[in-house]
């Protein structure tokens, strides 16, 4: 069985079709905790009020509404909550596939430490900026990794043993990943939509972010981003894919060199 712990903070417009899609799985029993943290909408109510009318049989869910916005302080108080020993971690925008939950409860079934997700699908950007971005980026080596899994991580757990506390960190998600070798990490076919951000501030804002969290785990965890695994990126695989799309390429060029030019990114941000 699994526990799903959403962190979510102001999702009302998303928190809606992520519980819906969650109670449409083909799973027998699970347990979903909503973290509502530092709200200042409507997501509690909403994520109450869905859950009251799609939650399955035989599940079990309950919202916790914290004062304080704080993603790590959300993810330790559903670990808190929790029942079962294996756990998704489910950022509130996304929507998981009818057969993702029952895939990953089977891939987790061992006493080896297990690390798992699905197979993201970035639904069509509404702007071109991010058309283009999204389209180059999913192309590079971290996207061709085992397991990247934004949005979405399950583990065992053997797993979960590998650490404590969520700590106050920005990246959580790549500090779990990085807690597995590649070979303990498993992505299962079965896919899950997760979102981008729109247009090319915020792009440059949520890379800017994200490249400060990469910098604040080297600097707290010496040596754990050795683990990432991903294929190397030549010279000439970037200029292969330059030339295959010219588009995507400038505007992955032109995101890189305006997060180059102001640092900063410790504010949470959201990835779309």
């Amino acid at each position: 069985m699994l526990s799903i712990i959403i962190p979510a903070s102001n999702e009302a417009e998303w928190i809606g079709p992520c519980l819906a899609a969650l109670c449409a799985s083909a799973l027998p029993a699970a347990q979903v905790i909503v973290v509502a943290n530092g709200c200042r909408d409507a997501t509690a109510d909403l994520a109450r009020q869905v859950l009251a009318k799609d939650l399955p049989k035989g599940w079990q869910a309950q919202v916790l509404d914290l004062a304080e916005g704080s993603k790590p302080g959300a993810l330790n108080a559903g670990d808190a909550a929790a029942i079962h020993p294996a756990r998704v971690y489910l950022d509130a925008d996304v929507t998981v596939s009818p057969g993702l939950l029952g895939a990953l409860a089977q891939t987790l079934q061992t006493d080896h430490p297990r690390y798992a997700s699905g197979t993201p699908v970035i639904p069509p950007p509404r702007s071109a900026v991010t058309r283009a971005y999204a389209r180059f980026w999913q192309k590079l080596p971290f996207n061709r990794s085992p397991a990247p899994g934004y949005g979405l991580f399950a583990v065992n757990a053997a797993g979960r043993a590998r650490w404590g506390a969520f700590p106050a960190i920005i990246s959580d998600d790549t500090f779990v990943r990085l807690q597995f070798t590649p070979d303990e990490r498993v992505q299962v076919p079965q896919t899950y939509h997760w979102p981008m951000i729109e247009g090319f501030k915020a792009l440059a804002r949520v890379r800017r972010r994200q490249d400060a969290g990469v910098r604040q785990l080297e600097n707290l965890y010496p040596g754990l981003t050795d683990r990432e695994g991903k294929p190397p990126l030549t010279r000439a695989d970037l200029a292969r894919m330059a030339l295959q799309d010219p588009t995507g390429f400038a505007t992955y060029a032109a995101v890189s060199l305006a997060v180059k030019t102001r640092r900063g990114g410790a504010a949470f941000t959201r990835g779309r």
